[in-house]
């Protein structure tokens, strides 16, 4: 069992984002918020711009990505958010969005993420929910990290938020086949290492990046009730019910589920401090890979957390990333 001083933090499982932000001024913050046309996103984005941020909308819908930002530019009276055009199974449209970017950057959350119900497989071939959930992220973030160097420089630092899940704890990631072109496919032990990979990223996006004011924390939101599940099958569905069941999750709403992302965003306590898995506002407590998930809903697998695995899931990512050309992803 994690016997370390862990981080905490004022607020609990019942916090909400808007309590998280009481009485901070986020004026002069310029943040990403990825997925941010439905859920978590959604509320995300709205709490930090009713706080005073100068938010940008990063969606695949841009339709969407426009209702979303007209309704709380109304609901915050604050400054309409800016939409952009993202989807993270499209290096194309990443590359686009890096290109587009521009000055500083002080907030970026990772905040997308698909479930599928089967295998499905990029242009690339690559599966799906790995290349969306991390290796989109991972180049969104590597793109942008000249612009967080500018940010962390004009306000004595930036912070990356990577949204993560319990369902890390079902698998770590699999460097012998990433895109399960050998194993059977079960698309919740995919989502599972996607999971993994996002907080492995908050590991070595901290060390590599912490030398230049970046700092990265990955957060499990707690279950929260969203469109991330329209895509489920019968056999998830009954999953997620059986772990319900099972004291696993209880349900938050969407402006509990935002709390910990925002904690990570904006929280003192994590202003210099990367590399952690946050739950329910709080630093997690670690367990062994082998610990039981019904006994620790709240704790966070060893493998999540791994330097050396996360430095290795760098490496790969970067060289799956690397342009034909030749030029490799920022480190």
């Amino acid at each position: 069992m994690d016997t370390r001083r862990l981080i905490c933090t004022p607020f609990t499982s019942s916090s909400t984002a808007d309590e998280v932000l009481e009485d901070i001024d986020l004026a002069g913050v310029r943040a990403i918020v990825t997925g941010a046309s439905s859920g978590l996103g959604i509320e995300t984005a709205r709490a930090l711009t009713a706080a005073g941020a100068e938010v940008t909308l990063a969606v695949r819908d841009t339709a969407a990505g426009d209702t979303v930002a007209e309704t709380i530019g109304k609901s915050t009276g604050g400054v309409r958010p800016r939409v952009v055009r993202l989807d993270l199974a499209d290096r194309e449209t990443v590359a686009r969005f890096v290109d587009v970017w521009s000055g500083p950057l002080h907030l970026l959350v990772n905040n997308a993420g698909v479930v599928t119900g089967g295998l499905e497989r990029t242009r690339e071939g690559w599966e799906l929910q790995f290349a969306t959930n991390h290796l989109g992220h991972f180049a969104l973030a590597t793109g942008l990290h000249h612009a967080l160097a500018r940010g962390a420089a004009d306000r004595d630092g930036a912070r990356i938020v990577s949204v993560s899940s319990t369902a890390h704890m079902r698998a770590g990631v699999d460097f012998d086949d990433l895109h399960f072109e050998r194993r059977g496919y079960d698309p919740q032990i995919a989502y599972a290492q996607s999971k993994t990979a996002n907080s492995l990223f908050a590991v070595e996006a901290t060390r590599l990046w912490a030398s230049d004011g970046i700092v990265a924390n990955a957060v499990n939101p707690g279950g929260v009730a969203t469109g991330l599940q329209r895509n489920f099958t019968p056999e998830q569905k009954a999953s997620l019910d059986a772990a319900e069941a099972a004291g696993v999750f209880t349900y938050k709403t969407v402006e509990q589920g935002a709390a910990t992302t925002v904690v990570a965003a904006v929280a003192p306590e994590f202003a210099h401090s990367g590399g952690h898995y946050l739950d329910d506002a709080q630093e997690a407590y670690r367990v062994p890979n082998d610990a039981d998930l019904a006994r620790h809903p709240h704790g966070v697998k060893e493998w999540a957390l791994d330097p050396a695995t996360a430095e290795r899931l760098w490496a790969v990512s970067t060289g799956l990333l690397r342009p034909k050309g030749g030029r490799k992803a920022e480190s």
